[in-house]
């Protein structure tokens, strides 16, 4: 049994920033990144963005890559065990590995429907080669949900030539993160793009038929498809900690230094359930890139020894055909919000508020750069002045 300093378990983007992150302050101590896919860390979002337009497949692998760090790489292993005690790791082919520290970078997995042959719950490179290979113009696709990768394989896929259809239970897309009237907007601009939508609708089952599939759907609806794709969200792959009985509650939960209750574990990125800094520390964890690089990376930091916080305030960004945008803080349809918009539903500013009237989210529509003043509004908390004093603040 191989010891090491570091043990990663993970290979997205957090385990990768999180290699960075102990090199800055240990050049040469060992570290071994365990991973159950086969490919070496990458970037994940071009996967339903910029490797549907003008952008190549080798530059979503993240550069340096671990091996160059003198990192040794377990690759297409999960990790099944972790033995707290003996600070050990069993691998799916049984090996086991010794370390004096651990990050659990576990990531998510997609939701899945209880029934459905064929269909791709899509986030990893290996569908993305998949569903690229089969994804001709002319084709028919599929997309079950109306979130971030239902909406953004959408437009993909449209772009590509394919024939798209959305089936989804709101009445708008991105329901859930957007104010209704821009939600009807979004949803609007859809239907121009020539996607069609199945709004208030669910399948009900995914059949074979002949050399595609069949889509039925609860209001009687039968659509027929190449592909079938489905973006229903995610879940935390937080059983490794739960089953190591470490405090799990919709991911692993960590302190200020990414720490968990085990002093020599650690958790980053989707995984984590963290107290984040500009909502004065409530526990919340967060699925998008910019967590993940800046929370591996400071994850990485602890591994070696730097006891630093983590106060970073994470933004994430769509891109939506020729529509765009960031955001930052808690985006919830369900909370209050003020808009501030430029240019009808172009351009603009939405804040999300509490009862209290403290702005937990900032959502800027088509609107760049802005990031940092979104971080400021959110850290103010209550508006000085009231709620109307947010239009023109950014």
């Amino acid at each position: 049994m191989k010891t090491y300093r570091y043990v990663i378990v993970g290979g997205g983007m957090a385990a990768d920033a999180a290699v960075d992150g102990i090199r800055e302050r240990d050049p040469h101590g060992s570290i071994a990144l365990v991973s159950a896919e086969r490919f070496p860390p990458y970037k994940r979002p071009p996967l339903s963005k910029a490797l549907w337009h003008d952008y190549r497949l080798e530059r979503t692998f993240l550069k340096p890559s671990a091996a160059e760090l003198g990192v040794d790489e377990h690759l297409g292993q999960a990790v099944t065990a972790l033995d707290r005690a003996a600070h050990t790791v069993t691998l799916a082919s049984g090996a086991q590995l010794r370390y004096e520290r651990l990050l659990l970078a576990t990531g998510a997995s997609p939701k899945q429907l209880p029934f459905g042959e064929g269909v791709i719950y899509y986030r990893t490179m290996a569908d993305y080669l998949r569903v690229r290979a089969a994804a001709k113009e002319g084709r028919r696709a599929v997309i079950l949900g109306a979130g971030f990768i239902g909406c953004e394989m959408a437009a993909a896929l449209r772009q590509s030539g394919l024939e798209t259809a959305m089936v989804f239970p709101e009445r708008h897309l991105l329901e859930r993160l957007l104010p209704a009237d821009l939600a009807a907007h979004v949803t609007a601009y859809y239907r121009e793009k020539g996607v069609e939508l199945h709004a208030e609708d669910v399948p009900v089952a995914v059949e074979r038929a002949g050399d595609g599939f069949r889509v039925r759907t609860r209001a009687g609806r039968e659509l027929a498809a190449d592909l079938v794709l489905a973006g229903l969200g995610v879940r935390p792959n937080d059983g490794l900690a739960h089953e190591a009985g470490l405090r799990v509650e919709d991911g692993v939960v960590v302190d200020s230094r990414l720490q968990t209750e085990d002093p020599d574990v650690f958790a980053a990125g989707d995984v984590a359930r963290f107290p984040l800094d500009a909502l004065g520390g409530e526990l919340v964890r967060i699925e998008h890139e910019d967590n993940a690089k800046s929370q591996g990376r400071l994850a990485g930091r602890n591994l070696a020894g730097a006891e630093e916080p983590y106060t970073h305030t994470p933004f994430f960004y769509s891109d939506l055909f020729n529509l765009g945008f960031e955001a930052v803080g808690v985006l919830d349809a369900r909370l209050s919000t003020v808009a501030d918009w430029k240019d009808g539903f172009r351009k603009g500013v939405v804040y999300y508020l509490d009862d209290a009237g403290h702005v937990r989210g900032v959502l800027l529509w088509n609107v760049w750069d802005a990031v940092p003043k979104a971080e400021a509004v959110i850290r103010e908390g209550r508006p000085a002045g009231g709620v109307e004093a947010l239009k023109g603040r950014i």
